[in-house]
């Protein structure tokens, strides 16, 4: 793998490489180069299949960083590509043109932490939060405590003891 990286060096402003596994490794890309590179690594290199997009909320550092994992089928190899987002203007380029499933991860990306990937078919449409009108959800800073405080009516709960609760209203001439 890090041949590979050594390789991808030349042509792309890379950092970071950390190999986890034999068969894993990561890097961090420029927000700018990453869909060349990864055009790069799906029709050169053979990393055909989108394993997934995720995203982690730096919140102390004021970033999002994007994870898009990659597999290589003829050396069974996966590659962790990395960016990093500016929180407070969340926004990538889109990468449904070279793998349609991208559309579904940047969609939830969208929804979940407010990233936007502009030109995305449906990148905006309701997937799992189905009518809400709060702020992302999964942001760090979104504080889901206060949230149910402020949205929620609360009552006291009435708990049992199922056995009790068993033999008074299901069995009660045992």
């Amino acid at each position: 793998m890090k041949e590979l990286y050594n390789k991808l060096t030349l042509q792309f402003n890379l950092s970071e490489f950390m190999q986890q596994r034999p068969n894993l490794a990561f890097v961090t890309v420029e927000k700018r180069q990453l869909v060349n590179l990864l055009t790069c690594l799906r029709d050169i290199h053979h990393y055909t299949h989108l394993v997934f997009v995720t995203a982690v909320d730096w919140l102390e550092n004021n970033q999002f960083q994007l994870t898009y994992m990659l597999h290589n089928y003829e050396n069974h190899t996966d590659l962790g590509i990395r960016i990093l987002l500016d929180r407070g203007n969340p926004v990538m380029e889109t990468i449904h043109h070279l793998w349609e499933q991208g559309r579904v991860y940047q969609r939830e990306l969208h929804e979940m932490f407010g990233i936007d990937f502009p030109g995305s078919p449906g990148v905006e449409e309701p997937m799992i939060l189905e009518g809400w009108q709060g702020p992302p959800v999964m942001r760090r800073d979104f504080d889901t405590k206060k949230y149910s405080l402020e949205t929620y009516d609360h009552r006291a709960r009435d708990t049992r003891e199922p056995e009790q609760h068993m033999k008074e209203k299901l069995y009660p001439e045992d």
